[in-house]
């Protein structure tokens, strides 16, 4: 068993404006899913891009928009999404406040 406070994981940064917790991993003992954090500064993006793995995301705070190819879909706290394997994606924060979100992908996906 684990129990972490996010603010006590491992931090990376994900292009300008953006923290990345990666809150559970193999290196705790997970064997098929790694569950990180993000949080999105006012107006700051994570990076237009594709991997072939899936994803699932839960906003827990804030609004903005997960821009596809040709479309951008608004979303809010309280939201869940799922990211097919290979489907080209960005997150916007379109909102004042901090964006923060709740992202799984298999360890296969891992970097």
């Amino acid at each position: 068993m684990l129990k972490r406070r996010y603010d006590e994981a491992k931090l990376e940064r994900y292009g300008q404006g953006v923290r990345l917790y990666w809150l559970v991993d193999e290196k705790d003992g997970a064997e098929n899913f790694s569950m990180r954090l993000f949080e999105v500064e006012p107006q700051s993006s994570t990076p237009f891009h594709t991997h072939p793995w899936e994803h699932e995301v839960f906003i827990i705070e804030g609004e903005g928009a997960i821009r596809l190819e040709g479309e951008e879909m608004p979303f809010s706290s309280g939201d869940a999404i799922f990211v097919k394997p290979n489907e080209r994606h960005q997150f916007l924060n379109k909102g004042d406040k901090v964006l923060k979100m709740i992202c799984v992908i298999p360890l296969k996906g891992k970097r």
